[in-house]
């Protein structure tokens, strides 16, 4: 069991030094490289990495060091407010449903039963398709589809904590519902809510990347990695330097949150 849990935590140190580069790295370029991710130069079309341009260019002559760094930075920063939001409501509703019951857990119930008939996907692209372009809207869908993991696994812990005698004796005593709640609550829903967590973040960058393959999500020039890789598909045999850095950067983003979650069995 120890030798599982020195594993476990193995990976999980891994997954976090990969993350942690990926985001030195977003950090550093908006911090002291100069280039735009946006301006062109038709002249340095597709030119392969050098020491003037490190990632080399795009087929408009966009740096892609630029571009990389803008679109790593737009995908930590979606995962982190989408899962932000919905750890925090799925957590509430979840601890509500299952400390409340009743009429309040048979309508959070319902709700999220309504929400799983969709795929979320398909979910996303709906909201996706009411405004195109706009990173508000798919911050919302993503939230709305990620916040019923949060809230099905923490109903079910709660539900037992609640019965539980610990939690009883410290009402039977007089302790507020805030005190309960981070005595006894928040302690046995918090490992299961931090694992979640990570794989909402490479379920929300995934999302992003889809949305941008299909050409609904944002759109150009904004760098995005799933639309990057769509523009330069044309000049994959051409160029395959150019879109091995987004398909490169989506994987590590996903591998990274992926082992970071990962449990000893």
């Amino acid at each position: 069991m120890k030798k599982t849990l020195m594993q476990s935590s193995h990976s999980q140190r891994i997954g976090a030094f990969v993350l942690l580069a990926l985001l030195l790295f977003a950090v550093l370029e908006a911090l002291f490289h100069q280039g735009s991710s946006v301006k062109q130069n038709l002249s340095l079309y597709l030119t392969p990495p050098n020491w003037e341009a490190w990632f080399g260019t795009d087929q408009y002559g966009r740096s892609m060091l630029a571009r990389m760094g803008s679109a790593i930075r737009l995908s930590f920063t979606l995962s982190f407010i989408c899962v932000l939001t919905s750890a925090t409501l799925g957590t509430l509703l979840g601890v509500l449903a299952a400390w409340r019951g009743g009429w309040v857990d048979r309508s959070l119930g319902f709700l999220v039963n309504t929400l799983l008939a969709l795929p979320g996907l398909v979910l996303i692209l709906l909201f996706a398709a009411i405004a195109p372009g706009s990173f508000l809207m798919l911050y919302l869908a993503i939230s709305l589809v990620l916040w019923v993991e949060y809230y099905r696994v923490v109903r079910a812990v709660t539900l037992t904590v609640v019965t539980g005698p610990q939690l009883q004796s410290s009402m039977l005593l007089g302790f507020g519902r805030v005190y309960l709640f981070r005595r006894h609550i928040w302690p046995a829903v918090k490992p299961s809510v931090l694992t979640l967590a990570a794989f909402g973040a490479a379920n929300s960058i995934l999302a992003l990347a889809s949305i941008g393959f299909v050409y609904v999500g944002l759109k150009p020039p904004v760098a995005e990695l799933g639309l990057m890789v769509v523009e330069l598909l044309p000049y994959y045999s051409e160029a395959p330097w150019v879109i091995a850095q987004p398909l490169a950067a989506i994987f590590l983003l996903v591998l990274g949150f992926n082992l970071l979650a990962g449990k000893s069995s």
